[in-house]
């Protein structure tokens, strides 16, 4: 007989008959007060049981070289509009007690020690990391001490990093969030056969964060595959700034969703598939269940190595240097720049010297250390 998985937050006890429904926000408020709490109010009218955002700091997670992103005003440094989303903790606090007025979770996904910590003083119910910080091992190592509960999504990654993962953090009160790191990602990606052998092979429980842009389908299909965990991007247009908008839910769309879930909470799950297979057609629904193996979908192995996280220089390392902790940082690689070697080879390479130049902002490599 298969576990029943629960996953709390305090006095909350959330399952796939009492499904988290997470509004993720992230910085689509663009540093604006009043827009986060127009978001807020939406998500909360459009069923959101969790608010939820991101503490950007623009040097915690890419270097100022690592390209450009389009935008509807055109290219700008990914960088410099990172740059731009920087708010100060207290507006975070502003956020957290509005959510929390509300009635609602409020969640924050740090990007390195610095936002964890900051994170961390305003005493959230829990945290979230996001996927491509699943393999940022002093990240995990921070968080892992803050005993909270945690969701952790598990995008753009192999099973192999997913239990290293898990090694650092820990299995109490843990939630996995399958995810596919493509924005936005096809619901044919999603493999949600998944859910299940990741709470066996793990013994924890796994939801969703999902980045498709059908309303219903991932999300009301999860559910019916033990789902106790549904994320989405939220927005008031997709035609607004935020980088996320695009792909983002508008009120009413997340509306829809809130009530599929829902109602997949009342039904069986055979009951739910016979109901998407005769809306949807059966081959739909059977391409977005899967397999249920655990690998990269095609829509995500052009970010391997590239959206989650490496080693790089922050400044040019010339031959011969002595590499020390304030030359080399673990970011995420994105656009231009080369790849290096993962995170938990930081403090390995300190005190190695560099046996050939190595270019400000490039990934450090094996062949670049004596």
């Amino acid at each position: 007989m298969r576990k029943n998985y629960k996953f709390c937050i305090n006095s909350n006890e959330f399952s796939s008959k009492n499904v988290l429904i997470i509004a993720e926000l992230g910085t689509s408020h663009g540093a604006d007060i009043v827009k986060a709490g127009e978001l807020i109010d939406a998500a909360a009218e459009a069923g959101a049981d969790c608010i939820k955002f991101q503490m950007v700091y623009a040097d915690e997670i890419l270097h100022p070289k690592t390209g450009e992103v389009l935008l509807p005003g055109g290219k700008i440094s990914l960088f410099d509009r990172f740059k731009e989303l920087e708010c100060n903790p207290d507006f975070y606090k502003k956020l957290k007690e509005k959510v929390e007025k509300k009635g609602l979770i409020f969640l924050c996904t740090p990007f390195g020690i610095n936002s964890a910590r900051e994170l961390k003083a305003l005493k959230p119910e829990c945290i979230k990391i996001a996927s491509p910080e699943l393999n940022y091992t002093a990240l995990l190592e921070e968080v892992s001490a803050y005993d909270l509960p945690v969701l952790l999504s598990t995008g753009v990654s192999l099973l192999s990093d997913v239990e290293a993962a898990l090694s650092i953090l820990g299995k109490r009160n843990l939630c996995l969030l399958h995810c596919v790191t493509s924005y936005p990602a096809p619901e044919s990606d999603y493999n949600l056969s998944l859910l299940k052998n990741l709470s066996g092979i793990f013994g924890v429980p796994a939801g969703i964060s999902d980045h498709s842009l059908d309303p219903e389908l991932v999300p009301a299909l999860a559910v019916c595959q033990g789902a106790l965990a549904i994320e989405k991007h939220f927005c008031l247009s997709r035609k607004d700034s935020g980088l996320d908008d695009p792909i983002a839910l508008i009120p009413a769309d997340f509306a829809k969703m809130t009530r599929a879930i829902r109602r997949a909470e009342k039904c069986s799950p055979e009951e739910t598939l016979e109901f998407y297979n005769s809306e949807r057609g059966k081959e739909l629904v059977k391409g977005i269940l899967g397999d249920g193996i655990k690998k990269l979908s095609d829509s995500e192995k052009a970010n391997y190595n590239r959206t989650n996280r490496s080693i790089h220089a922050l400044r040019e390392i010339k031959k011969g240097e002595l590499i020390t902790e304030n030359m080399i940082r673990s970011l995420r690689t994105e656009k231009i720049l080369r790849p290096g070697l993962p995170p938990y080879w930081e403090k390995k390479i300190i005190g190695r010297r560099a046996i050939q130049d190595i270019p400000d902002g490039e990934g450090i490599r094996f062949e670049d250390i004596g």
